[in-house]
């Protein structure tokens, strides 16, 4: 039996497994060859709202329930998912395409929230004061927010749930959970690991669906649910946020970015290709932490191209279930569409093609590792996120030129900046209108750091201490001195 035979293939409401209203199923896809994989339960707008029954229904339960057992029960299912973390990761590249060697670095990533979140169950803190004027104690506690809308996408099909669902387990809140309909396996998995460490029926509700807004605009329409955590497009994190807003819905949002890589003359140069490599190339360019545009000093760039397209070039493309392949397919046919756009688009513009630039025949939506030189500022991949194996590399003269194009964008999720000066990569730091900083590395996700961004990119935190504050809400009581 195969690992995908060995999943659910049914919404998981109420601590059951069961079968969409009318029965209505939709179809997985292999991105490597385009054919389908399995059929699993399409939810509808009634799945939806019998899973917000459910949440809110075991709400009252789950938050009494003490810290220690929410703790055991995160703890478990961490040891659970790195057990099977082999399986997790073939489920996750036959679904999403991801080589097998980074699917099963994602499971390691994904399961360490479970991990931290676990330890976090147990410090939710108070606190006692007295008033100034000495006449009442100030009583302060946090208690959880309440049923939350849990959304994530394709692209991390594990870590994106476990970031989420963990702390809203630590905080005791009863959870509807809608992952990506491109990979609903690995979060079915997910489900079933949960279920099997402990955790109680009706606090996580997960609905698979092909019409996420019919399903989930309800729902957060409804006035029950208390917390929205989204990840995905800028786009429809504006659509959920107006949608929340009629019964002001306390939201987290990670969204879009369009993250700029600043490399100065000084910089070590095999650190900053190297550096490149990660924040470009971890899971095929597809990740909202991605370099999108590369800013290179112009007395370096050439070499930097150089050096770059010869470290790209190198990389075996294929599906991620064969060995030695280093760059799988993109998640579907639109995702390939828009690289191919975005790449015309710079060419015709002047940029020079390094190594890449044309999709293969066959098959499955591969596009090769793409290095793109002197690319004009006005092409469209500078203001969109490219979310592909592309790196677009622009010339500087200057610090100050720099960081205007940098910091020119709506979305301000990461930056990276290489040099080998203090002063400047501390300078350079504070002035990137961003909310996280690769500092001389190309990967700034960690599951006990808080992970965010600013201006469009998104609302709140994900991960650290302060991740589990997102699903809490903060309680006076004013107790008058005797």
């Amino acid at each position: 039996m195969t690992i995908i035979e060995t999943v659910p293939k049914q919404l998981f409401i109420a601590g059951k497994w069961v079968d969409a209203s009318g029965g209505a199923t939709m179809p997985v896809h292999d991105p490597a060859t385009g054919e389908v994989l399995c059929e699993v339960a399409d939810a509808t707008p009634a799945d939806g709202a019998a899973a917000l029954d459910a949440a809110v229904a075991a709400q009252a339960d789950w938050a009494a329930t003490a810290p220690r057992a929410r703790s055991e029960i995160l703890r478990t299912a961490y040891e659970l998912i790195t057990a099977r973390a082999d399986d997790l990761a073939a489920l996750m590249t036959a679904e999403m395409g991801k080589p097998l060697a980074e699917a099963r670095g994602e499971v390691a990533y994904g399961a360490e929230f479970f991990r931290w979140f676990s330890e976090e169950a147990v410090r939710i803190e108070g606190g006692l004061s007295t008033t100034p004027d000495g006449r009442n104690r100030v009583l302060v506690s946090r208690q959880p927010v309440g049923p939350s809308l849990l959304i994530t996408p394709w692209n991390f099909p594990l870590a994106m749930g476990t970031r989420k669902i963990g702390p809203a387990i630590a905080a005791g809140c009863t959870m509807v959970f809608k992952p990506a309909e491109q990979t609903p396996l690995t979060s079915l998995a997910l489900a079933g690991i949960l279920q099997e460490a402990g955790l109680p029926d009706g606090v996580l509700n997960l609905v698979v669906t092909s019409d996420a807004a019919g399903v989930v605009e309800p729902v957060l329409r409804s006035g029950r649910i208390r917390k929205l955590s989204f990840t995905g497009s800028t786009e429809v994190g504006r659509i959920l946020l107006a949608q929340a807003a009629d019964n002001v819905v306390r939201t987290s949002m990670e969204l879009g970015g369009n993250a700029p890589f600043l490399v100065f003359e000084d910089a070590d140069l095999d650190a900053a290709v190297a550096g490149l490599m990660v924040a470009k190339m971890r899971n095929m360019g597809e990740a909202c932490t991605a370099a999108n545009r590369v800013y290179v000093h112009r007395s370096i760039a050439s070499e930097f191209g150089t050096r770059l397209a010869e470290k790209m070039s190198a990389l075996t493309v294929g599906p991620g279930t064969e060995s030695g392949v280093d760059v799988g397919p993109l998640i579907d046919a639109d995702g390939l569409a828009k690289v191919e756009r975005l790449v015309a688009d710079a060419v015709g513009k002047g940029a020079k093609v390094l190594t890449g630039g044309a999709a293969p025949e066959g098959p499955g939506f591969f596009y090769p590792p793409t290095v793109l030189s002197d690319v004009d500022p006005a092409s469209e991949l500078t203001g969109t996120e490219i979310f592909g194996p592309v790196a677009a590399i622009f010339p500087f003269d200057d610090e100050d030129q720099v960081l205007a194009m940098a910091n020119d964008t709506p979305w301000g999720l990461v930056g990276y900046v290489f040099t080998r000066d203090l002063d400047r990569a501390l300078r350079v730091s504070d002035k990137l209108e961003v909310g996280m900083v690769g500092l001389n590395t190309g990967l700034v996700s960690n599951p006990a750091a808080p992970f965010g961004g600013i201006k469009q990119s998104g609302l709140g935190r994900e991960g650290g201490r302060v991740g589990i504050e997102e699903f809490l809400e903060i309680k006076y009581v004013a107790v008058p001195k005797s």
